[in-house]
Parts: C-alpha cells; sequence; structure tokens
C-alpha cells in the first residue's frame, strides 16, 4: 500500500491540500480529526461523561471506526454506519475537544488509522502522521507558511462566510496554537526528518498540489 503523510502547523491549509492530492491520485484521503469525531459520537451515545476520564479510557476501546468513499463522498463509519450527518455537532465537537486529549483514545485511533492505511493507498494529513502514525511512510510532506500568511487565510475566510474577524487576535492564536502543538507531552508536532518541507507562502492551491505530486512521483 502507498501512504502518503502531510504534517504541518494549523492553518498551513494541509485537509485542503491533502484531499486534492488524494483525488489526484486515486487514493483514500484520511481525515482523522473526523475519526475522532466519531469516537466522541460513540462516548456520547454510551452515556459517558466529557469529564470522566477513566470511562472514556474504558468505553474507546470498543468501536470499529473506519473511512470509505462511496460515489465520491467521504462516509465515516463508525461500527458500519455511516454517521457523517452527526459529526458536526456541537455537543460531539465538544466532547471530541475532551476525549482527543486521552492518551488511550489517541492509542486507540492510531491503531485504527494504522489498520485503514495497511488496507488501502491513503493520503493522511495532521500533526503528527509523519513521526507517529505513519512512520513508515513512502512520502512524507512538511507543509508549512508563514504566521501572516495564515493568519490572513484564515481572516479572509471567516469574512467570506459573513463572520466578524480580527486579524491580529487570529495571528495571535495561530502563534498559541503554534506553541502548545510544538510542546505538548503526547506527539508533538515536528518535521520529520525524512519529511520534505514544502512552504506555501507564495503558492496557490493549485502549485501546492503540483509541486506535492511531483515529490509522490519522484518517490514512488
Amino acid at each position: 500500500m502507498i501512504n502518503i503523510a502531510i504534517d504541518g502547523p494549523a492553518g498551513a491549509g494541509k485537509s485542503t491540500i491533502a484531499k486534492k492530492v488524494a483525488a489526484a491520485k486515486g487514493y483514500i484521503y484520511v481525515d482523522t480529526g473526523a475519526m475522532y469525531r466519531a469516537m466522541a459520537l460513540y462516548l456520547l451515545r454510551s452515556g459517558i461523561d466529557r469529564d470522566d476520564t477513566d470511562a472514556i479510557s474504558a468505553a474507546c476501546q470498543a468501536p470499529e471506526i473506519t473511512i470509505e468513499y462511496r460515489d465520491g463522498i467521504q462516509v465515516v463509519l463508525l461500527d458500519g454506519e455511516n454517521v457523517n450527518e452527526y459529526l458536526r455537532t456541537p455537543r460531539v465537537s465538544d466532547m471530541a475537544s475532551r476525549s482527543s486529549a486521552n492518551p488511550d483514545v489517541r492509542a486507540k485511533l492510531l491503531q485504527l488509522q494504522q489498520d485503514l492505511a495497511r488496507r488501502q493507498n491513503v493520503v493522511m494529513d495532521g500533526r503528527d502522521i509523519g513521526t507517529v502514525v505513519l512512520p513508515d511512510a513512502q512520502v512524507k510532506i512538511f507543509l508549512t507558511a508563514s504566521v501572516d500568511v495564515r493568519a490572513d487565510r484564515r481572516y479572509k475566510e471567516l469574512i467570506e462566510k459573513g463572520e466578524k474577524a480580527d486579524l491580529g487576535e487570529i495571528k495571535a492564536q495561530i502563534k498559541e496554537r503554534d506553541a502548545r502543538d510544538m510542546n505538548r507531552p503526547i506527539a508533538p508536532l515536528k518535521q520529520a526528518d525524512d519529511a520534505v518541507l514544502v512552504d506555501t507562502s507564495d503558492m496557490t492551491i493549485e502549485e501546492v498540489v503540483a509541486a506535492i505530486t511531483r515529490i509522490i512521483e519522484e518517490k514512488i
């Protein structure tokens, strides 16, 4: 199986790029965040309190979570059920935020993500894919951009949605997120030794996809 790992800081465009690269290569895009949300949904359905660490650790061992594509649409399966429509609710988001910090939840999702990568050609994005989740991936990309560029992208995205946004505040939040991700005790954000650095600060989405596609073709 071919495994492509794309890591990088918040706002670097990992998900957008990973989806397009996967589509271009005919691989499965693995939305790791959606898998954590599916786990959160399972915990909520099981009546687990978001602050009950022991109960979360025990319950998270049971569910089977995977991703498939049906008619070109990514489908997240929780014990065989398509749960796409339930993953973006505030309750699920809140539980996912809490439960994703649990080491046992992370270990379980790590196992499920690695199982998926052994069965199918995948493009997986995150902050520890090349270092922890898929350390043997044939291609590893570390996607980044300057703080100013990432903040500006996020600002424009919010404005286009009709939401209020403060560029200075967004920039401060990104800096804080970077520091937190790089210094967290479990699977911190860092570039794998064998990853190719791609700085997208002065590149369009199409240019980034083309550059990564070339890297994949050179390595595989």
